[in-house]
């Protein structure tokens, strides 16, 4: 992890100086404490500590917008949390420095992400842990399994969520506080499908991870929209997130006489499954979703050949909004941690500022209405949220050429080449 800014450090701590800040619909609410002042001046000092804390616990406007972040900052995808913090402490220290701004950003949990660990379980723990310091919004988290429990209790706080890489389609499903900035299931599998009739394939098989409700989403949509375009599902194999050896599945894939191969599962899986697919002699292609961002290709260059997966965007973009961020991003931080992970909670910070502005205030019910239909651009290109909360949004398509990611082509929402690399 890079050392943490030291703008934004002092930020916080001039803001955590200056007042006590209650957040809005938390569990645990914030109290003032006045002690007895031996003088005029700690008199006078105890009176305005006691009179901030009233207005705090008010709900009164105070202009700092209070946000806990959860994320994966251990495990198999750390390197996706490393991601997020890197790109929320610029997106903050963008913000505050911006003396025309009307609000600044204060990230609880003394700035850190709050560690999922990419475990349901230890989300709930990181989801208490950030209420507990009273924030008004929340982001966060990248796994739809682990977001899942997060979004039914926000839910059930009011709390403001805006899920950043969680794409399946019942985290937003009636929740009014909970947004994302991510595409969903659904239509990323439809993509997917479409990209292989683009390509001309005509049979294809499915790997997935029965544990895990991303892969199953992802695949259920994938599976569906082939047979609705007259592709051929030759074979359907499972596997779960902690396998290492998948022969058995692979043999047959080879067996069917697929053509391509869909696999819908995380970074931390993909290089062994890949490297056991060529070695099983399978020379089609082979897809991902945006689970596969950050795969370590190291030593199998060759074999990632023909291999692809959708994501939220393209470091290649030229568009001025992605220029930008992989610019000062890799300036500050180097280019091992960006990926699209970094992009989305970028992107998730802006939303909720603009929400503020929306809504005319930073506490939560005003972040909620602000966030409401919101039309937003950012990394991730322009978007309006619709009735569950969901962008419906462009979506990139990324090959590997000598081990690295490359961009092959974007695609709008009703499957139209909006750029390619070879146009």
């Amino acid at each position: 992890m890079k050392k943490k800014n030291k703008v934004l450090a002092a930020a916080l701590a001039g803001a955590m100086s200056i007042s006590l800040l209650a957040g809005c619909s938390s569990s645990a609410q914030q109290g003032g404490t006045s002690s007895a002042a031996s003088d005029s001046s700690a008199a006078e000092e105890s009176s305005s500590t006691t009179a901030q804390s009233s207005t705090a616990a008010s709900g009164e406007e105070d202009n700092v917008i209070r946000i806990g972040a959860i994320g994966p900052m251990t495990g198999g995808s750390a390197i996706y949390g490393e991601g997020a913090q890197n790109a929320i402490e610029m997106a903050v220290e963008e913000i505050n420095a911006d003396d025309s701004s009307p609000y600044t950003i204060e990230i609880v949990n003394g700035g850190e992400i709050a560690d999922d660990a990419q475990d349901a379980r230890q989300a709930m723990n990181a989801y208490n842990l950030v209420m507990a310091d009273n924030p008004e919004a929340l982001v966060g988290s990248f796994f739809s399994t682990v977001t899942l429990p997060i979004a039914e209790q926000a839910a059930v706080d009011n709390m403001l969520l805006v899920a950043t890489g969680a794409t399946n389609v019942d985290v937003t499903a009636d929740k009014p506080t909970v947004f994302r900035d991510c595409f969903i299931d659904p239509y990323q599998g439809r993509m997917a499908a479409l990209f292989v009739q683009s390509e001309g394939y005509s049979q294809v098989a499915v790997i997935y991870a029965n544990d895990d409700d991303y892969s199953n989403g992802l695949k259920d949509a994938f599976i569906e929209n082939c047979e609705a375009l007259g592709i051929e599902v030759v074979y359907e194999g499972q596997c779960t997130t902690t396998d290492t050896d998948y022969t058995s599945q692979l043999s047959q894939v080879v067996a069917s006489g697929a053509e391509f191969l869909y696999y819908p599962c995380f970074q931390d899986t993909v290089p062994l499954l890949v490297s056991q697919a060529r070695s099983a002699g399978f020379t089609g292609a082979i897809m991902g979703g945006d689970g596969w961002d950050s795969s370590d290709t190291t030593g199998l260059e060759s074999q990632f050949e023909n291999c692809y997966f959708t994501n939220h965007y393209s470091s290649e973009d030229t568009s001025e909004a992605v220029q930008n961020f992989v610019t000062k991003y890799t300036e500050t931080y180097g280019t091992e941690s960006l990926n699209a992970c970094a992009s989305l909670y970028y992107d998730a910070i802006y939303m909720i500022y603009q929400a503020a502005q929306n809504g005319g205030g930073t506490d939560t019910a005003s972040l909620v209405e602000g966030m409401t239909g919101m039309t937003f651009t950012g990394v991730g290109g322009t978007f309006t949220l619709d009735e569950n909360g969901d962008p419906e949004k462009q979506i990139v398509f990324n090959t590997f050429v000598d081990g690295e990611v490359q961009w092959f082509e974007t695609l709008g929402p009703d499957g139209e080449v909006v750029a390619s690399r070879e146009s």
